[in-house]
């Protein structure tokens, strides 16, 4: 007697391994496209919560404090209205060449950038 097979079909609505991937990639389409509309930012900020960024006095680096506590050595406050606060923003961007020398000027970094 003959065997017969049967061949399993996905249920209905079952996506499957690539549908699955499309639904993935749809979902993730459309979180992207929702911050975009919204204007929320995927841009990192400077510190973490409950921290501040400072900058080093006659160069380029930084580093960022707890609240309540001064600047090392070294390092300063950046100027009211100049503090970057995330990752590539106006003021990080601007504060790559230029820095606040010890007289607390705000002066161009040579080389830097």
């Amino acid at each position: 007697m003959p065997r017969t097979r049967t061949i399993g079909r996905p249920a209905a609505g079952a996506t499957g391994r690539r549908g699955g991937r499309v639904a993935a990639a749809a979902a993730l389409t459309a979180v992207a496209a929702a911050a975009a509309l919204t204007g929320c930012s995927f841009q990192d900020d400077i510190c973490s919560e409950g921290e501040y960024p400072v900058m080093t006095v006659g160069n380029t680096g930084s580093a960022c404090v707890t609240d309540g506590e001064q600047p090392p050595k070294g390092y300063v406050r950046y100027p009211e209205g100049k503090v970057p606060q995330k990752v590539d923003d106006e003021w990080d961007v601007y504060w790559r060449t230029h820095t606040v020398d010890e007289g607390g000027n705000i002066v161009e970094v040579p080389d830097a950038g």
